[in-house]
């Protein structure tokens, strides 16, 4: 069996060459495989991806953001991460308030033609600008709905409660480690259809403890290979660690079993790039020993050490 990084090109490989052409929702194309899964052992190091610079600081910021049941964006951009801003932004320009130049299609269109993309930054710098400095504004176009945060945290029942999947599941994990029952899920039936800014990608996961390790299966509904898969590696890998860590365990394996696997059209050349690259040594993760919640986690609280990746590979992405 391939795991880590490896294993992760190894899919690239099988997609490139065996995928089916498909059409996506948003246009742009995809090479796609049903059903597949990839192997981490994270006492082999942190699966953060060699062949390519990952950007740390985003998924970690992400991740954070989820544990603390946060929705809105402004977090996000406190910390510099953008990497949500577009579901929000094109909520702001669809609405009736918004009164700038036209960014209809704004995703297509921002990648075909350099007129348009520096109208769409400018745009962008605005909302952004806005989000960060106007409280109101930010409550209206910064909150993207009953997203990953919100699911995780504060599950709204039929009755009227709610249930923050996450502390139950730590809290079991700690007094029923051999419970086949340690899920957290994003994929709520009810919401998806009008309640999120973009319904759950990973969509389910479960924790297993066995010889006092802690291991996590993530169910992925939809992966793009390219650009969200390696962020979705490492940042359920930094949450098997976290919840490890307070449940006074070791960090197992991460297991990633993906539905759609796909790699868009306009991606295949940057995957190119990346298989032609030698794989190095992966880094080393290391969280601040004074904080024992998952909760009380902040970003300077988390680093990886010997990190050095080839560099990084730009590609649109597909809104």
């Amino acid at each position: 069996m391939i795991k880590n990084e490896e294993a992760y090109l190894e899919l690239c490989r099988h997609i490139m060459n065996q995928g089916t052409r498909k059409e996506d929702r948003t246009g742009t194309g995809t090479y796609s495989i049903f059903g597949h899964q990839l192997r981490f052992d994270l006492q082999e190091g942190f699966p953060l991806l060699t062949t390519k610079r990952v950007p740390f600081k985003l998924i970690a910021s992400e991740l954070l953001w989820f544990i603390k049941g946060d929705t809105n964006i402004r977090y996000l951009l406190e910390n510099n991460n953008n990497i949500w801003n577009e579901w929000a932004f094109q909520s702001w320009v669809e609405s009736e308030d918004y009164q700038g130049p036209d960014m209809s299609d704004f995703g297509r269109r921002s990648q075909q033609d350099q007129g348009f993309k520096e109208t769409y930054d400018t745009q962008m710098n605005i909302f952004k600008k806005r989000i960060l400095n106007d409280d109101a504004f930010a409550e209206r176009f910064g909150d993207l709905g009953a997203v990953y945060g919100k699911q995780w945290r504060n599950w709204q029942t039929s009755r009227g409660e709610t249930i923050d999947q996450l502390k139950t599941v730590i809290e079991n994990i700690k007094h029923n480690p051999d419970s086949r029952r340690h899920i957290v899920t994003a994929w709520n039936p009810e919401d998806v259809p009008s309640n999120m800014a973009l319904p759950p990608c990973h969509a389910l996961f479960q924790f297993y403890v066995a010889d006092g390790k802690l291991s996590c299966q993530l169910y992925q509904r939809s992966g793009d290979i390219f650009l969200g898969v390696p962020f979705n590696i490492a940042s359920y890998a930094l949450l098997t660690h976290l919840i490890a860590h307070e449940c006074g365990l070791e960090a197992g394996e991460f297991i990633h079993t993906l539905g759609d696997a796909h790699i868009y059209t306009n991606h295949t050349d940057q995957i190119e790039e990346q298989l032609s690259r030698e794989i190095r040594t992966l880094p080393v993760l290391h969280l601040n020993n004074e904080k024992t919640s998952v909760f009380d986690f902040d970003l300077e609280d988390i680093t990886i050490e010997g990190y050095n990746p080839h560099p990084g590979i730009k590609a649109p992405v597909a809104v």
